[in-house]
C-alpha cells in the first residue's frame, strides 16, 4: 500500500542541460538547489547579491542585473561598523568602504554576465513579508540589524508581487522562467501567518503562469515538502528548514523534471568523479593510492573526451 501522496510534476517544456546556463535567484531554497547543481558542475549562477526573501526584492535584484548599473557611494550604508547596501545580503558586508564597493561591483558584473547568458531563470519566493526603509521609502532586502524604528514591516499582496515579477518576465521573454515557493517555514507570525504568506506567493505564481503561459513553469517544491515529505524527520533541528535528505530529494525531483536523459547520466558520472577526487587517503605515499590517482586521471580524461562541454574543474 502507498505510504505517501506523490506530487505529479510535469516535465519542463524546455529541458536544461550542461549547455544551458541558468540563474537561480531568491530565498535560501534557491541556494540549496542551485549550489547542489553547481557541485555537479552545471552552468548555474546563484544569487549574485546573496539570499533574497521577498518578491519585490527579487524584482529589484533582477532589474539591477539587467541594467548592470554600478553601485556607488550614494547607496552605501554603515551597519554596525560594516559597509553594505540594502540590496545585499549581510555576508557581503565589509569593514572597509572601498573594499565593499569594489567587491559588490565585481559581483554585479559577473551577475550581469550570468543574466545575459542565462537561458533559464529559477525564482524561489520565500515570504510575502518585507521591510520598507522609512527615510528612502524603499523596500529593502535586508535590514542588517539596524534599529527597528528605521523600518516599517509590511505584507505584500499577491497582486503586487505578481505585478513586480511580471515586469521582470516581460523584460526577458526569451528566457524560461521556473517559479517555485520555498518550503522553508517562516514561523515569526505563527502557523497561520506562514500559511497566509505562502498562499499569497502561490497565488502570485498562478497569476504569472496565466499571464505568461508560454515561458513560465511552476516547480512544486513547497508541495513536495508539505505532502511527500510530511514528517519531521525531513526537517533540520530548527523544525523549519528542510534537512539535507529533504533537500536532496527535492533536488532529485527537480532533476527528473528539468533534465534530459543525457544530462542525468552526466550528473551521475560527475558525482562519482567528484566523490573520488575528494577522497582523503590514510597513506598518500602508498602504491595503492598512486594506482588510485592514476585510475582517476584516466577516468577524468575519458570523461573529458566523451563530454567536452562539461568543465569538471580538475
Amino acid at each position: 500500500m502507498p505510504w505517501q501522496t506523490t506530487i505529479d510534476i510535469p516535465p519542463l517544456p524546455g529541458k536544461l542541460n550542461y549547455r544551458t546556463p541558468a540563474l537561480f535567484i531568491g530565498s535560501c531554497f534557491a541556494a540549496y538547489i542551485g549550489e547542489a547543481l553547481q557541485q555537479r558542475r552545471l552552468p548555474v549562477t546563484v544569487n549574485p547579491f546573496g539570499t533574497v526573501y521577498n518578491p519585490l526584492s527579487v524584482a529589484q535584484s533582477l532589474q539591477r542585473l539587467r541594467s548592470a548599473r554600478p553601485f556607488d557611494d550614494g547607496e552605501l550604508i554603515c551597519a554596525n561598523g560594516l559597509w553594505t547596501t540594502f540590496l545585499h545580503h549581510s555576508h557581503f558586508a565589509r569593514p572597509d568602504r572601498a573594499t565593499f564597493l569594489r567587491q559588490a561591483n565585481e559581483a554585479l558584473e559577473k551577475g550581469h554576465d550570468a543574466w545575459r547568458k542565462a537561458r533559464a531563470v529559477v525564482v524561489s519566493l520565500g515570504t510575502s513579508w518585507a521591510y520598507r526603509h522609512k527615510e528612502s521609502n524603499r523596500i529593502v532586502n535586508n535590514c542588517h540589524k539596524l534599529p527597528a524604528g528605521l523600518f516599517e514591516r509590511l505584507f505584500i499582496p499577491c497582486a503586487e508581487a505578481a505585478a513586480a515579477l511580471a515586469e521582470a518576465i516581460k523584460a526577458a521573454p526569451d528566457r524560461l522562467w521556473i517559479l517555485t515557493v520555498s518550503p522553508v517555514r517562516h514561523w515569526k507570525d505563527g502557523a497561520h501567518g506562514n500559511q497566509l504568506s505562502k498562499a499569497h506567493l502561490l497565488t502570485a505564481v498562478e497569476t504569472l503562469q496565466q499571464l505568461f503561459p508560454d515561458n513560465t513553469y511552476y516547480f512544486p517544491a513547497y508541495e513536495i515538502m508539505m505532502d511527500e515529505l510530511r514528517d519531521y524527520r525531513f526537517y533540520a533541528a530548527d523544525m523549519l528548514h528542510p534537512s539535507p535528505q529533504a533537500i536532496d530529494c527535492i533536488r532529485q525531483r527537480f532533476s527528473d523534471a528539468a533534465f534530459d536523459d543525457e544530462t542525468r547520466t552526466v550528473i551521475g558520472e560527475v558525482e562519482r568523479l567528484v566523490a573520488a577526487r575528494q577522497h582523503r587517503p590514510l597513506h598518500p605515499d602508498s602504491d595503492a593510492h598512486r594506482r588510485f590517482v592514476e585510475k582517476l586521471e584516466k577516468q577524468r580524461q575519458a570523461f573529458a573526451e566523451r563530454y567536452p562541454f562539461v568543465d569538471i574543474g580538475f
